[in-house]
């Protein structure tokens, strides 16, 4: 009999197929003693468990690329942690095994990075995910992961950790649904970089039983169990014709009456250029340029490094916009020669652009970098900063750019409320505004983006975020200057209409998204977006602003 269960969609498309379950955690080890003799031995193997762990987790990401690739490179300096380390170290001192000294010390880190506030709790998947293959190495088991099946099949998981989301075979994972997350969670990302249809924070997931066929609708976060022919049907008929309307659409962003809408992509690296251009993205919207830093969280790049790969993203877009954002280090991006590692609530401490001020030399290097980068190319370079909270921090930025000599417009992201509520006086200092939605929702609601418990709180239909949008746009209107979206939320097609209705100068999202944004920007007008935003920001919930966008799109 046919049942509907409801999650949160994060990555469009549909997938029908039979349930998988992700292969089960391993096991605890036996807490058994080893004669002091054995301790040498014993610390060997745990290290040459983590290094072998830690160089598997970087072949992956240099498997992957992109964004993939920087996830998995911080999951594995996670694994070498020097602390961690000592740890276990200690632990097989006193008697434990290689394998319970390596459970018992991840456990320890576990309780600390899950008591320490939300936005640190949103690790403790990457960190199990870490301790499952240490562990499974060291007793000669198989590694924890996705199952082997030579028919294709629905995934089922507590949750990804990005290690298995970032290899995940598109022509066997027909989509995957997940008990925990939340749409801007790692794994939601890379879903939607892989163009995998996906349905996070379902709760019960895991009770679907294997071989059950299923039918996930990445679009609406429904879930339909056992679906009926007539069902099954309708869903596919519904695929063919969004696939034949991707098609059919090409060309630059703009709604059916030609109201252009740039439609950028997001990008981590050169590894994301290839799929950004193949999507015929207008120029890159956001190039989160930590990724570079986090090949060594002991310190920076070389500025020859940090040349070579700005420049080959620069290039691929010839007479296009690329809009750089300098280091965002902290929080959940830390590194150890840059940010404290004794803050209370590093989400709210110094990170971004507060850490870079910090360390003006290494803010001075990365602009002198960015400006070598670009001689001689035809591109349009932005140069944005990350966590901007007044108009002092802009200013300081602005300040910075033009000291180091950068021929580039001056930006700064909106991600805090105070951003966006003093937009026009941040405005003059700078040229241009970004709104990184994940984050701003993160700060307006108090809700951790990793944890799938808030997740209500993290979705960008809430109006309250679409009343800072609307700020901060016609804030810029009122200046004559451009504010762009590069959060996820501009990845959804219908929330995509109404950020243009409410002023919004251009969307950037990860390439997988563009065609669907295009498309269905192309079918209305812009008085129709700006009636639907009109509409979604008269709602109380997020759910009743996308039912209300959607009536008025669609004609209701």
């Amino acid at each position: 009999m046919e049942t509907t269960l409801r999650g949160v969609g994060v990555s469009h498309g549909v997938a029908i197929g039979e349930v998988r379950h992700m292969g089960t955690a391993v096991l605890e080890p036996p807490a058994k003693q080893i004669p002091a003799d054995e301790a040498e031995r014993e610390q060997g193997r745990a290290r040459q468990a983590v290094e072998a762990v830690a160089a598997d987790l970087i072949a992956r990401g240099n498997l992957a690329g992109g964004e993939a690739q920087a996830v998995l490179e911080a999951q594995a300096l996670m694994a070498q942690d020097p602390e961690l380390m000592a740890d276990v170290d200690r632990r097989i001192a006193v008697g434990s095994t290689a394998e319970r000294a390596v459970y018992d010390a991840f456990a320890a880190y576990r309780a600390l990075l899950a008591g320490a506030g939300e936005y640190l709790a949103g690790r403790v998947a990457d960190l199990d995910d870490v301790r499952n293959r240490i562990v499974a190495r060291l007793l000669g088991v198989p590694m924890p992961g996705v199952p082997d099946s030579d028919e294709p099949y629905v995934l089922i998981a507590r949750d990804l950790a990005p290690a298995d989301t970032a290899l995940l075979d598109p022509t066997l994972v027909l989509g995957f649904v997940t008990e925990e997350g939340g749409p801007t969670s790692h794994s939601a990302i890379l879903a939607r970089a892989l163009g995998v249809p996906a349905v996070v924070a379902l709760p019960g997931a895991g009770e679907l039983v294997e071989g059950t066929v299923i039918a996930v609708d990445g679009s609406t976060g429904e879930i339909f169990v056992e679906p009926s022919a007539e069902k099954r049907a309708e869903m596919e008929r519904a695929a063919a014709e969004r696939k034949a309307a991707l098609a059919a659409s090409s060309g630059p962003g703009a709604t059916s009456d030609g109201h252009k809408v740039p439609l950028l992509a997001n990008v981590g690296g050169p590894g994301d250029v290839a799929a950004a251009v193949g999507a015929g993205a207008e120029g890159v919207g956001l190039f989160r340029t930590e990724f570079l830093f986090l090949d060594d969280s002991k310190k920076a790049p070389s500025v020859e490094k940090q040349v070579e790969a700005y420049r080959t993203v620069l290039a691929a877009f010839p007479e296009g916009r690329v809009v750089v954002r300098v280091l965002d280090a902290g929080a959940d991006k830390p590194l150890e020669f840059l940010t404290p590692a004794d803050e209370p609530n590093p989400a709210l401490g110094v990170r971004g652009l507060r850490t870079l001020l910090d360390h003006p030399d290494v803010l001075r290097t990365q602009l002198a970098a960015l400006a070598t980068a670009a001689e001689g190319l035809p591109v349009y370079l932005e140069v944005m900063a990350p966590m901007v909270a007044d108009r002092t921090d802009a200013k300081a930025f602005a300040d910075a750019c033009r000291e180091a000599g950068l021929r580039a417009k001056f930006g700064a992201m909106v991600e805090i409320p105070s951003a966006a509520l003093r937009a026009r006086s941040i405005l003059q200092e700078v040229e241009f505004l970004s709104l990184g939605t994940n984050d701003l929702a993160q700060y307006t609601f108090a809700a951790d983006r990793q944890v799938g418990a808030v997740s209500r709180l993290q979705d960008p239909w809430q109006p309250a975020l679409l009343d800072l949008v609307a700020l901060s746009a016609e804030a810029a209107k009122a200046e004559g200057k451009s504010c762009g979206v590069c959060g996820e939320a501009a990845s959804d097609p219908l929330l995509a209409c109404v950020l243009t209705g409410l002023g919004v100068t251009s969307l950037s999202m990860g390439a997988a998204s563009i065609p669907y944004v295009r498309a269905t920007l192309s079918k209305h007008t812009l008085a129709q977006c700006e009636r639907a935003a009109a509409a979604a920001r008269a709602a109380d919930t997020a759910e009743d602003a996308r039912a209300a966008a959607q009536a008025v799109l669609s004609g209701e």
